[in-house]
């Protein structure tokens, strides 16, 4: 059986099923540079978010680096406001892209997924010489757990 040849946007030929290549290398790449770092158990819920967001990142930036990763993760850098406009421009070029799929969903899992984590700005314990109280819980989305580990973890590479 011969391999199904493709073109350039990831669509066999034909018409066929779309294979979104860019997305598998930019959420493999993710998964590598969180592994090594080794800041979460794979797996972990911790874990999939820095994977997705950072999948995100590397899938949406046009000039694909650690130097610009690292800037676009950053802590109040407008990474979602980022994401979005990304996501308007991937969808003008191509509406009906496999990557843009995977990406969108991504985007909607990590914005909608809600999860019971340390509160970060929270006020540290009064007494104690911690900067974050890690008994202080709030509800946040997925993204604003996986981002600032995304980011530790393309520094730390």
């Amino acid at each position: 059986m011969s391999p199904e040849s493709t073109n350039g946007a990831g669509r066999r030929s034909g018409g066929g099923l779309a294979v979104p290549m860019a997305w598998l290398c930019a959420e493999y790449l993710s998964d590598q540079y969180l592994t090594a770092a080794g800041l979460a158990e794979p797996g972990s819920l911790e874990h999939r978010a820095s994977v997705r967001a950072l999948a995100l990142t590397v899938h949406l930036s046009r000039d694909p680096g650690a130097d610009e990763w690292l800037h676009l993760t950053a802590y109040e850098a407008g990474w979602p406001e980022w994401v979005e406009e990304r996501l308007a421009a991937e969808e003008a070029e191509d509406p009906e892209g496999a990557d843009l799929a995977l990406a969108r969903d991504t985007w909607r899992a990590l914005r909608e997924t809600w999860v019971h984590a340390a509160d970060l700005d929270g006020l540290p314990a009064a007494g104690t010489g911690v900067l974050v109280d890690e008994t202080a819980r709030t509800w946040l989305p997925a993204w604003q757990l996986g981002l600032p580990l995304a980011h530790l973890a393309v520094w730390l590479s």
